[in-house]
């Protein structure tokens, strides 16, 4: 008689300052099966590992990005970005940008999304910024129900945003106050 024994998920998120060969591996096989999805990143087609792999070290070297990842079980199934303003743009300082979080399919339905946007909220809060921006296509329902049931506020569309599949789709801008500025 065999007895089945149960582990509970290792799910994990966190800030990457560095990309070993396993852990580079591992996230470009998420984003590239995230952009065949169609869902949480800037392309549409997937523009090959080494396209992969230099965009990902090269945003580990831009002072202005922090590039956080999502674990299941030990190994990268997404990822998300913490962008900061230029530091020229004193007026929009008080603003950080959420970019390119997705969570590979396979790795989906456990929490990670909710998981790796609640760690780049607390990040933009640790360094002071006050309001969290992002954009995401219309056809990114999961997306769309995943921030608004977080607080964000959908503030504007753009009628013309991306081109995916031939078509034309709307994108949707949110934002969510992260704390109060002192008047």
């Amino acid at each position: 008689m065999s007895e089945e024994i149960t582990r509970p998920l290792a799910l994990s998120v966190e800030r990457l300052t560095e990309l070993d060969d396993d852990d580079l591996q591992a996230l470009c096989e998420a984003t590239d099966q995230a952009i065949i999805e169609g869902g949480g990143f800037g392309w549409v087609k997937s523009p090959g590992r080494q396209a992969l792999e230099r965009y990902f070290r090269g945003v580990l070297l831009v002072p202005e990005r922090e590039l956080f990842a999502a674990r299941f079980q030990g190994s990268i199934v997404g990822s998300a970005q913490l962008v900061r303003p230029p530091r020229n743009n004193e007026a929009q300082a008080f603003a950080a940008t959420l970019m390119h979080s997705y969570i590979a399919p396979y790795a989906r339905g456990h929490g990670l999304a909710r998981m790796l946007t609640r760690r780049v909220e607390e990040a933009a809060r640790a360094l002071g910024y006050h309001v969290l921006n992002l954009d995401v296509r219309e056809t990114q329902r999961a997306a769309i129900r995943l921030y608004e049931s977080l607080g964000y506020e959908r503030w504007g569309e753009h009628p013309c945003y991306a081109r995916v599949g031939g078509q034309t789709v709307r994108g949707f801008y949110y934002y969510k106050i992260l704390r109060k500025a002192a008047e």
